[in-house]
């Protein structure tokens, strides 16, 4: 069961909080995934095997944007969904 959990901040907290989000909205995007980057290695190390790739692809692909991005991909379950589609 998920337990509910409210917080009491004072104003002080919220004028801490916005001078952070001003901070770091400062600073350019890969400086920003720099520092969580070496965040993530402080907590967890330097292990390969955290090291992920995602890739996002917008839901509203055309037909043929999404046979390409499957071919591109190449994994077992794009290329079953390519046979699926009639495009192999």
């Amino acid at each position: 069961m998920i337990e509910k959990v409210v917080q009491k901040k004072s104003l002080q907290d919220l004028s801490e909080i916005k001078d952070n989000l001003a901070y770091w909205l400062s600073k350019t995007p890969q400086e920003r995934v720099a520092e969580v980057e070496r965040l993530r290695k402080q907590r967890h190390g330097s292990s390969a095997r955290l090291q992920r790739t995602a890739r996002v692809i917008q839901r509203s692909l055309s037909r043929k944007e999404l046979i390409l991005n499957k071919r591109a991909l190449g994994r077992k379950k794009d290329l079953a969904d390519l046979e699926a589609l009639g495009e192999e």
